[in-house]
């Protein structure tokens, strides 16, 4: 299905709502069925033009909360909430329903987007995690650092022997 810009389904709309066509004419004409120009329909009917040009908006938990107890006790359809609270897409409401169902009402509540700031670790932060002296802990990580200093100082020997060969080897050339 094709994105429609407002000033399309404005047109659409009044195709139908002039008497010119019917849903399924309209349905062929655009490639759209005949549910959303439904769906228009009744939008453009309950705000008019511009119910079409709608800004981002973010909805509060208990908004979210009246549009389906609006729904559950009306019986209407997610398109026709859609239309009288201004909501951008009927998805949404179906999304929101399905989020009630499945996981509760605090599923409702606004997240933030994006990533998680990185926490910083400071100076103090470290020192917390340092263990206490004398502790088993404390002993360990101790004997870990000393293993890991043995070993370099293998590695480094074995590096300087290496390096005093190559050079003896040069000399005698």
């Amino acid at each position: 299905m094709a994105r429609f810009t407002a000033e399309e389904k404005i047109q659409i709309v009044k195709h139908y709502l002039n008497g010119y066509v019917s849903y399924y004419d309209l349905q062929k004409t655009y490639h759209v069925s005949e549910s959303v120009i439904r769906g228009w329909v009744k939008l453009y009917e309950d705000q008019g033009a511009n119910a079409f040009f709608k800004p981002y908006t973010k909805h509060s938990q208990q908004f979210k909360l009246d549009v389906l107890q609006y729904m559950n006790e009306t019986g209407a359809s997610s398109y026709e909430a859609a239309a009288i609270f201004n909501i951008s897409s009927p998805s949404l409401v179906r999304r929101w329903r399905k989020l009630v169902e499945r996981d509760g009402v605090d599923a409702l509540k606004p997240k933030k987007k994006g990533r998680l700031a990185m926490k910083k670790e400071t100076k103090s932060n470290v020192k917390k995690q340092l263990p206490v002296e004398g502790s088993i802990e404390a002993l360990q990580a101790e004997n870990e650092r000393l293993r890991m200093e043995n070993t370099y100082l293998k590695k480094l020997n074995s590096l300087v022997q290496a390096q005093e060969k190559l050079q003896t080897k040069s000399k005698r050339k």
